[in-house]
């Protein structure tokens, strides 16, 4: 059984999602990021930075002690080998999503993740912050957009690296991206997200960039105000 510690953030997803996919046993662990519970001792026992997604792997592969994983790239990865699915065994393959599971992590991710902190939390707008995340963030779109010109998925097969990306994708709209000027990207969107996986992982999430009401001073002080000093 896999404990998964979970809010419904892109990265979050990208957890669910790969569960999802390779039908794993899993029990959900709720974590109320704008009430803090990212910073209690339970929590940080398990996710040393305060963030989620983080698993406990109950079954691990050699039989002992339970398992504890940070950072969505390293649970995808551990699952991944742990499992022997979704990425491919042959060392270019496994280099190929490799390559692309990375560059979410250390592009796609962090710079959609500012414009849509600068478009939709900022509690005044910043046009120089909003315009530079913006572009790059096109960018980055293009960068994919091109990689699926001639392949039905990223890295060849479907694998991880779908995975990782997919859901920061879906709140394009929140990083001022329109899909239709991106239609390799806009296919594979499409595609993933009628698969019975996707459907299963979005049942019942609410957008996370799209609040239903502007967050209180304490709740932003919460998920943005936290410094080396200050997490309790």
């Amino acid at each position: 059984m896999i404990e998964l510690y979970f809010a419904a953030t892109p990265n979050g997803l990208k957890a669910k999602l790969f569960l999802e996919e390779a039908q794993l046993p899993y029990r959900v662990r709720p974590v109320s990021l704008s009430k803090g519970e990212q910073f209690q001792p339970a929590f940080l026992a398990v996710s040393p930075n305060n963030k989620i997604p983080a698993i406990v792997d109950h079954d691990p592969a050699d039989g002992g002690a339970p398992v504890t994983l940070f950072e969505s790239g390293a649970i995808m990865l551990y699952l991944a080998e742990k499992t022997g699915r979704l990425i491919p065994a042959d060392p270019r393959g496994r280099a190929e999503v490799l390559q692309w599971l990375f560059w979410q992590m250390a592009g796609l991710g962090p710079m959609a993740g500012q414009i849509g902190h600068f478009n939709v939390y900022a509690p005044e707008k910043v046009p120089y912050a909003i315009e530079r995340y913006t572009r790059e963030t096109s960018r980055l779109y293009g960068v994919l957009n091109q990689r699926l010109a001639d392949r039905e998925f990223i890295a060849g097969a479907f694998s991880i690296a779908d995975i990782a990306c997919y859901p920061w994708i879906v709140p394009h709209e929140a990083h001022g991206q329109q899909l239709e000027a991106f239609p390799h990207l806009q296919r594979w969107f499409e595609a993933m997200a009628v698969r019975p996986a996707t459907l299963r992982t979005y049942e019942g999430v609410e957008n996370a960039y799209a609040p239903k009401q502007p967050l209180s001073d304490e709740e932003r002080r919460v998920l943005f105000g936290q410094q080396a000093s200050s997490p309790k």
